[in-house]
């Protein structure tokens, strides 16, 4: 969220498209380590030595982690964290390998899609320690996302970080076309015909209105989809919502967009990422996740980039989720790996990612350092946005349905097939993809 084919690197990629069912028997299959064991940190040596792992997907993240171990190592400086950074299909791939062989890394990021498959099958190691002894309070974080990382009653990680989606807007690009900018308050319409707008005035420049990764529904459709006032998965995760009017009309904005030439194609999305577009200058708006904040450091359009909430339709809503530090039951090092994944979750380690700009933080109170990264572009319009976000909807082998939406939906996006067509294909899908869970 594969779940972002258009853009893998994002920090809050929810979504393994590449995997399905396939994970949950490769996992099965190997031998199973017990979620056994954990250590609080206050009762690990500071004098304790190892060498961990620590597996990410996000290179836009690596300068705030490295700060995170500079100040880890002043507490316990004989244990070195060595940082494994994958691109995201293949980190999920990589992931799963070494899950069937238990050789997983001491540490690794891990989302809500996939959480339940891999604390299921005894591959995440608890913090039960932690929380029992205070090094842990789950009070510190969103409760919503919390709750998203304990399985059938057992805490196994808390939220490293949260995301919410806007829009990032080029003013520069808006000046050019003679588009007044919208104000916080505009509405799908509004959104639409300045996209068409911009897209037309500036077609010699290449430049178009508006876009998003159509291959991944966190930053589009799962947002139009609630806006539109639907869901895509029923509250008890046993039914897909797809072949729904709300539905229907949360997609339709996208095939809408395109329609209209407000966007690149959806091959041209295909060849270029539509966050490449945004940063080379060519795109005017686009739906994204505040992890695009680290994306877009140092490039062009860095000091002329505002951000606005999302277009309201029927309702405002925005889609929330947010990554975890699971350590490896399995872990040589199991004692050095919960000190860093402790050090990791307290307000100090999420302050320096906040202040690096590179996420926003999950630790309550820590997330002003984020707004300042960029003052000029109003990043508080992601935190404000927690008060209308819902879930990211997920199943316990998300996977499994994921796929049908990054197969079968952009046949609809381009106007191939009709919209509600597409969807009864998806609905139906996914009915039996749950069916087996």
């Amino acid at each position: 969220m594969k779940h972002h084919v258009l853009r893998p690197k994002s920090a809050a990629r929810i979504a393994v498209g590449i995997a399905s069912t396939a994970i949950a028997a490769s996992l099965l299959a190997g031998c199973s380590v017990g979620a056994s064991g954990n250590a609080a940190a206050d009762s690990v040596d500071k004098n304790t030595a190892a060498d961990l792992t620590y597996a990410i997907w996000d290179q836009n993240q690596v300068d705030a982690i490295n700060a995170n171990i500079k100040a880890f190592n002043k507490e316990y400086p004989k244990i070195k964290v060595n940082v494994d950074v994958s691109p995201w299909d293949a980190y999920w791939t990589k992931l799963q390998t070494e899950a069937s062989s238990n050789t997983l890394p001491d540490l690794f990021w891990m989302n809500g899609p996939n959480f339940d498959l891999y604390a299921s099958n005894g591959k995440i190691a608890p913090i039960t320690d932690q929380v029992k002894s205070g090094a842990i309070d789950p009070k510190n974080y969103s409760q919503a996302l919390d709750d998203m990382y304990s399985y059938k009653g057992v805490q196994y990680g808390v939220p490293k970080d949260f995301d919410t989606v806007a829009v990032w807007v080029n003013k520069d690009l808006f000046a050019q076309a003679g588009v007044a900018l919208p104000d916080a308050s505009w509405t799908w319409d509004e959104f639409q015909k300045a996209a068409a707008e911009i897209s037309s005035k500036l077609k010699a420049q290449g430049a178009y209105g508006a876009a998003g990764n159509l291959a991944g529904g966190q930053t589009t459709y799962y947002d139009t989809i609630l806006q539109a006032g639907g869901n895509v998965i029923s509250d008890d995760h046993a039914q897909s919502q797809y072949d729904t009017p709300e539905a229907e009309k949360g997609v339709q904005f996208w095939t809408d967009l395109i329609a209209s030439g407000g966007s690149p194609s959806v091959k041209q999305l295909t060849d270029t990422a539509s966050d490449k577009w945004f940063t080379d200058g060519k795109l005017a708006m686009l739906f994204d996740g505040s992890w695009f904040r680290s994306e877009l450091k140092g490039t062009a359009p860095e000091n002329s980039t505002i951000v606005l909430p999302l277009p309201v339709g029927q309702k405002q809503a925005t889609v929330i989720h947010g990554l975890t530090n699971a350590v490896a039951s399995g872990s040589k090092n199991l004692a050095a790996a919960h000190a860093f994944q402790t050090f990791l979750a307290g307000k100090k380690a999420q302050e320096q990612q906040g202040d690096l700009g590179a996420v926003i933080p999950a630790f309550n109170g820590t997330q002003a350092a984020f707004v300042k990264s960029l003052p000029s572009a109003n990043l508080q319009v992601f935190i404000d946005a927690v008060k209308y976000a819902k879930p990211l909807p997920i199943s316990k082998n998300t996977a499994a349905w994921n796929v049908y939406e990054t197969n079968l939906l952009p046949a609809a996006f381009d106007g191939t097939q009709t919209v509600s067509s597409v969807l009864s294909d998806v609905a139906s899908k996914m009915n039996v993809a749950l069916a087996k869970e």
